[in-house]
């Protein structure tokens, strides 16, 4: 690419991030900005401060037909971590495929939860701690978890053998895979261990709301990793026994929740057995992770 004067038939840099800003706008979609410097970065094999450096750059037919094609795909509003193929968790980027979800900023408010309980009590570098990932998708909780906790080892979860897949590449992405085992189950996987530490972020979208969701989760995230029943609870219905039996005495779980859930979850808890300490709210002030225990400690 070189810098031309403005001139017909010439496109620039600029123009063709305006352009896709301009097109992504009408598409209903709403970082239509960052979107379009993200897929034209993406497509020129440029960085933000490069595309702002470069923006008088003439840009060739191939590479302006890559930057169509990207741009087709966001239009019809496939998210842009299956387009970049990653998404940031936790400060660590974790590959993403259609058979997974996207992590989300929210549920970083599990690890905050587990983090702060774990510092409360004798784990120095998580020496001793064994966690249990239901449903691990990406792995992004249980391995942003074991990144924190250098002596800690884990297990994720998952009834989808694409979605584990994902989650092992990520262990070796991240250099965990020694710590971090995968395991094809569901939420009463026959497994042998006890643990200090379950996370799960279970599916909580009830049906009726289903056909709401932004055209992003709804037609291109999966499932069977969004559907919670009639009522939104049924995961939390099926996991609850065995979050009990999973865990020590004094062992913690962090589930994640939707919006107006707490209370009906920690009654489901409560009836397996657990004792409902406190649900952590997100950045935005939902609440967003319960936590129970087998058994409430002298102080939490």
């Amino acid at each position: 690419m070189n810098a031309v004067p403005s001139r017909p038939g010439v496109v620039t840099v600029g123009a063709l991030v305006a352009g896709a800003a301009n097109r992504l706008a009408g598409a209903g979609v709403e970082s239509a900005r960052l979107d379009a410097r993200l897929i034209v970065g993406m497509a020129l094999g440029l960085d933000t401060a490069a595309l702002l450096s470069r923006r008088d750059d003439a840009v060739d037919a191939l590479a302006a037909q890559r930057v169509a094609e990207l741009l087709g795909r966001r239009e019809r509003r496939e998210p842009m971590s299956h387009i970049v193929g990653e998404r940031e968790f936790w400060s660590l980027a974790f590959r993403v495929t259609a058979a997974t979800l996207t992590p989300r900023p929210d549920s970083e408010t599990l690890v905050e939860a587990a983090l702060a309980w774990a510092a409360a009590r004798d784990y120095p570098g998580g020496a001793g701690l064994r966690v249990l990932d239901f449903g691990t998708g990406t792995g992004c909780l249980l391995l942003a978890l074991l990144s924190e906790w250098p002596s800690a080892i884990g297990t994720g979860i998952d009834i989808s053998p694409a979605a584990l897949a994902v989650a092992r590449d990520n262990a070796h992405a991240l250099g965990m895979a020694g710590r971090a085992r995968f395991v094809a189950g569901d939420w009463g996987c026959d497994l042998n261990e006890r643990v200090q530490v379950i996370v799960a972020n279970p599916p909580y979208i009830a049906e009726g709301d289903l056909e709401r969701l932004d055209p992003e989760v709804g037609r291109y995230e999966p499932r069977l990793a969004l559907a919670g029943g009639a009522d939104g609870l049924a995961a939390y219905r099926a996991l609850a026994p065995h979050v009990f039996s999973r865990l020590v005495d004094d062992g913690a779980a962090f589930l994640e929740i939707g919006q107006g859930q707490s209370a009906a979850v920690a009654d489901i808890l409560a009836d397996a057995g657990l004792q409902v300490v406190t649900c952590m709210p997100d950045l935005g002030g939902t609440p967003r992770c319960v936590v129970a225990i087998r058994q409430r400690p002298e102080k939490y």
